[in-house]
C-alpha cells in the first residue's frame, strides 16, 4: 500500500482534488485543485512547490567512488568539481539506457545518485572489487522542487544559502528554518528552479518556512501534471512513458541509446576511462541508429476542420496524454510514434513529443499523427521541430 512522503501532513491537507499518483510506493499530488493550469502558471510565472521525494538517492563513498561512478555513468563523474551536479544516463553492455538521472559530487570521495527508479542493484553490480560503500539514502530525505521565475527571491526570503551565486547544475549548503538544507540548482521543468533536500523529521519545517516566506511571491503547491506539461515543453524524456528502460524492454527493437534519445551530449566518449556500453556507444556514433526523439508541432486549422467535419468541437489534451500514438509519413507509412502530447498554453500549440525513423527527425519536416475524431481515426498534419519548445534566459541565468 502507498504511503504518504514526508511532506503528506501538508500535501494532503491541501489536496482538495484527492487526486493522487503513486511513485515508487508513495503517493503524490497529481493535482491540488481541479485543473492543472493554474499549477503549470505558478511554475512559468510565479513560484510552484513540488512534492519529488520519491526520487531515490544513494550516496557512494570510499576511495573508489570516481572509478565506480565513472564506470557506470556515460558523463565523467571524475572531472567535476566538488559543489557540481551532472545529468546523465546509464547503458547496458549493448548501450541501450537503463535509466537517466542526476549524479552530485558531495566531497572528492562521495557521491549523490539521484534516479526515478531504484538503481541500487546496478551500482553494487558494478561495485564489485572496488573499494566503496554504497548507502541507500532514500528515506532519509525529502526533496522538494522550487520552480519558477520566482524561486531565487523566496529562497533570498527564506535561507542562508548563497543562492545569488549558485550556477546552474552546481549545488550549496544553507539553512532554512534552522534546518541545514542543500539546494541545488536543479529541476524537471525547464525554468528557473531549485531542489532542496531535507532531513526527513525536518520536512514540514522547511515546508512552513518556505510557504511563509513565499507568499508574497505567489508560491503555490503544484502536483506531477503541472510539472509533466513544463518537462514537455522543456523537451525532457520521462521513463516508462518516451523511452522504455532496458531493464524491463520486452524486445529488442523497445531499447533505445543515449543517441536516440538527444542525450548523445552527455556521452562522453573521450574521459579517458572505460564505462558499461562504450563500446556500443562509439559504434553507434560512427554508423547512428535509425531513430530520434523529436518535437512535433500538431497545425491547428488542419486539425478542427477534422472535428468540425465530425460536428464536433476539437478535443486537446490540456493535460499530459501517454497514451502514444502512430506517426505516418504524407504515404500513410507508420515511421514513428508519439509518446506523450498536450495543449500549451503558454505557446499557443499542441505539441508532442515522438520517436520517428531518422530520415524524419529533421526539423520542418513534415508528418501525419494519427487521432480519433468521433470513434474514427484521422490523421493531423504536424511538423518536426527542434528541442526544446520552451527554454527561458533565467534558466541558467
Amino acid at each position: 500500500m502507498a504511503a504518504g512522503t514526508a511532506f503528506h501532513e501538508r500535501t494532503s491537507a491541501l489536496c482538495h482534488s484527492n487526486d493522487w499518483r503513486q511513485w515508487s510506493g508513495f503517493l503524490v499530488a497529481s493535482t491540488y485543485n481541479n485543473f492543472s493550469q493554474p499549477e503549470y502558471s505558478a511554475i512559468r510565472h510565479a513560484a510552484a512547490a513540488i512534492d519529488v521525494s520519491p526520487l531515490y538517492k544513494y550516496w557512494v563513498t570510499g576511495p573508489d567512488a570516481s572509478l565506480l561512478t565513472n564506470r557506470v555513468f556515460t558523463q565523467d563523474t571524475a572531472d567535476m568539481d566538488v559543489g557540481r551536479v551532472v545529468y546523465t544516463p546509464w547503458c547496458d553492455d549493448d548501450g541501450s539506457v537503463r535509466q537517466e538521472g542526476t549524479v552530485f559530487r558531495l566531497a572528492t570521495d562521495m557521491y549523490q545518485v539521484c534516479s526515478a527508479e531504484q538503481a541500487v542493484g546496478w551500482l553494487y553490480r558494478n561495485a564489485i572489487g572496488l573499494d566503496v560503500t554504497i548507502r541507500d539514502r532514500s528515506d532519509d530525505f525529502a526533496t522538494v522542487a522550487l520552480q519558477g521565475p520566482n524561486s531565487r527571491d523566496i529562497l533570498r526570503t527564506v535561507s542562508s544559502a548563497p543562492v545569488d551565486d549558485l550556477k546552474f547544475f552546481r549545488f550549496t549548503v544553507g539553512e532554512i528554518a534552522g534546518v541545514s538544507v542543500i539546494v541545488s540548482r536543479t529541476g524537471y521543468t525547464g525554468d528557473l528552479g531549485y531542489e532542496i533536500w531535507i532531513p526527513k523529521e525536518k520536512a514540514l519545517d522547511v515546508w512552513d518556512a518556505l510557504f511563509e516566506g513565499g507568499e508574497p511571491y505567489h508560491i503555490t503547491p503544484c502536483g506531477l501534471a503541472a510539472m509533466d506539461i513544463a518537462r514537455i515543453e522543456a523537451g525532457f524524456v520521462l521513463i516508462g512513458v518516451d523511452y522504455v528502460s532496458s531493464e524491463v524492454a520486452r524486445l529488442p527493437h523497445h531499447k533505445a541509446s543515449p543517441y536516440e534519445l538527444g542525450l548523445g551530449w552527455a556521452v562522453k566518449l573521450d574521459k579517458g576511462a572505460n564505462f558499461v556500453g562504450r563500446s556500443a556507444l562509439a559504434r553507434e556514433k560512427q554508423e547512428p541508429k535509425e531513430r530520434r526523439v523529436v518535437g512535433l508541432e500538431i497545425d491547428w486549422e488542419p486539425l478542427e476542420d477534422l472535428y468540425l467535419r465530425a460536428g464536433l468541437m476539437p478535443d486537446l489534451p490540456l493535460a499530459p496524454c501517454r497514451e502514444p500514438v502512430p506517426v505516418y509519413d504524407s504515404g500513410g507509412r507508420q515511421i514513428g510514434r508519439v509518446t506523450t502530447r498536450v495543449w500549451s498554453s503558454l505557446l499557443k500549440k499542441y505539441i508532442g513529443l515522438a520517436t520517428v525513423e531518422g530520415a524524419y527527425a529533421e526539423p520542418d519536416t513534415e508528418v501525419l499523427m494519427e487521432v480519433t475524431v468521433d470513434f474514427a481515426r484521422k490523421n493531423a498534419p504536424a511538423r518536426v521541430v527542434k528541442l526544446p519548445f520552451f527554454r527561458p534566459d533565467r534558466m541558467r541565468a
